[in-house]
């Protein structure tokens, strides 16, 4: 069983960075591979940005590309998603998520588990 709890969302300006953290608990962090996935109203939970065990291998959207870096503390149980030059479209709440295999990264339904979301708001 894995908690995941994320923090670090808020409101910024277009133009601007923030950084979200996801804790997990348990002392099986590090079996897991993680993904942050967004949720704008009205549409579909999106895949944005995933890494794998030991963070050898990360994967994003295209439209995050150069924007948006993930990376992970097994140390600490964390997962982190540093957003930088944000923009209006990337308002949205944001969840990570853990999984344990090495299915597609990108479908939500390969995660196990889900955290229970943070909200990312860029005003432009």
């Amino acid at each position: 069983q894995v908690q995941l709890v994320e923090s670090g969302g808020g409101l910024v300006q277009a133009g601007g960075s923030l950084r979200l953290s996801c804790a997990a608990s348990g002392r099986t962090f590090s079996r897991y591979a993680m993904g942050w996935f967004r949720q704008a109203p009205g549409k579909e939970r999106e895949f944005v940005a995933a890494i794998s065990t030991y963070g050898a291998s990360t994967y994003y959207t295209d439209s995050v590309k150069g924007r948006f870096t993930i990376s992970r503390d097994n140390v600490k149980n964390t997962v982190y998603l540093q957003m930088n030059s944000l923009k209006a479209e990337d308002t949205a709440v944001y969840y990570c998520g853990a999984r344990f295999g090495t299915s597609d990264y990108a479908l939500p339904s390969t995660y196990d588990y889900w955290g229970q979301g943070t909200q990312v708001t860029v005003s432009s």
